[in-house]
């Protein structure tokens, strides 16, 4: 019996030892999760965009109005953190409610006009970025108080109170098509590979582009569907409403444009490895760190510079984006169509490199 298990081990470290690419992967994963998780989770959050509006009607500048906007433009939350907010003073209050609607701001700051004198300053919240409001209370807070003045602030959460379990089960809706699509046909095209059948190779005269074209359809309506049911269970069970037939369409739009692009990147990956531990240890990397910085469960802009940018070429960034803008902030295809023309594009440059990298060979 000790003699069949010393074999077994020698076996199993001999296979162990002759793949070092598996050996960089299982070293390597550990201190990437520790560097993406721990600068992507519980970071300070700056640079978040807010509106300032003098009141109308007025003449001239409110001291209050003034003093408080500077107030905002220095605030810290620690003497050695960039500002917290990036303040735009705009000409009415319509034209800084309309970039609050459009998201081009967290937030809208209406001071008094000169005629309203201890008139309450109105702060209008973007509350589908959950972590955001809590923030912009407190700066606006301490930037009127630090004025000396007494006027009463009014914080209007333009989008309801919407708690984290709302704003994290719009991510599981991505989480669930990537692991549906790595779980999937991509690992069964590893197998195919581990047997020796290499479709259009050795078994049917099919050309490369048909084979992927083929693999990434498939992967494309598994992905749907598992999405899909997550975005019901969101119903169910989070609290998410779905306020118009347009509404539920155009989250199908999104979630089956954003199945191709992923299923096409896992794919395009699978096809490049002969073993599954290969692929396996690889599209883990993947799948952590699109998830991480798709803002799936932290804003994006608690995370440093660094991973703020790969987040313009992740796919799950502009998914979350664009069901976050249809399913919490009740918006339509005139806000979303940036994050589905991103996704679009993504989708066929992951499909021309899935075609392009496709091995049809064993090695």
């Amino acid at each position: 019996m000790i003699r069949g298990a010393v074999a077994i081990f020698r076996r199993d470290m001999k296979k162990f030892i002759s793949n070092p690419f598996v050996i960089l992967m299982t070293l390597f994963i550990p201190i990437f999760y520790l560097v993406i998780f721990g600068n992507a989770m519980g970071g300070t959050i700056t640079g978040i965009h807010i509106a300032v509006v003098q009141a109308e009607p007025y003449t001239v500048e409110t001291p209050l109005f003034t003093q408080a906007s500077e107030a905002l433009r220095e605030f810290r939350s620690a003497p050695d953190k960039p500002p917290t907010f990036q303040v735009t003073v705009y000409p009415d209050e319509g034209r800084a409610k309309r970039a609050l609607a459009e998201g081009r701001t967290s937030g809208a700051v209406i001071f008094p006009s000169e005629i309203e004198r201890g008139g309450a300053v109105r702060v209008y919240e973007d509350s589908s970025d959950y972590m955001v409001p809590s923030i912009m209370e407190g700066g606006v807070t301490a930037a009127i108080a630090g004025t000396g003045a007494r006027n009463p602030v009014e914080f209007n959460r333009v989008y309801g109170k919407i708690e984290y379990f709302q704003f994290f089960g719009v991510g599981v809706i991505v989480m669930a098509i990537f692991m549906t699509t790595m779980m999937g046909g991509a690992f069964a095209l590893i197998r195919d590979r581990e047997a020796g059948i290499i479709e259009g190779y050795l078994v049917t005269p099919v050309k490369r582009s048909s084979i992927i074209l083929g693999i990434i359809g498939s992967g494309t309506l598994r992905a749907f569907l598992a999405g899909f049911i997550i975005f019901i269970v969101d119903i169910l069970i989070a609290g998410i409403v779905v306020r118009t037939p347009e509404q539920f369409f155009l989250v199908l739009l999104v979630l089956f444009v954003s199945s191709i692009g992923v299923t096409a990147l896992v794919v395009s990956v699978a096809s490049r490895f002969n073993t599954q531990q290969e692929y396996a240890s690889t599209v883990a990397f993947f799948n952590l760190m699109l998830f991480m910085t798709s803002g799936a469960f932290y804003p994006v802009q608690g995370m440093p510079d660094w991973l703020q940018w790969i987040t313009v070429i992740n796919p799950e960034y502009y998914t979350v984006d664009a069901l976050r803008s249809i399913l919490l902030r009740n918006q339509g295809i005139d806000i979303i169509w940036p994050d589905l023309f991103a996704l679009v594009v993504f989708s066929v440059a992951a499909i021309i490199l899935g075609i392009t990298t496709y091995k049809r060979t064993i090695e």
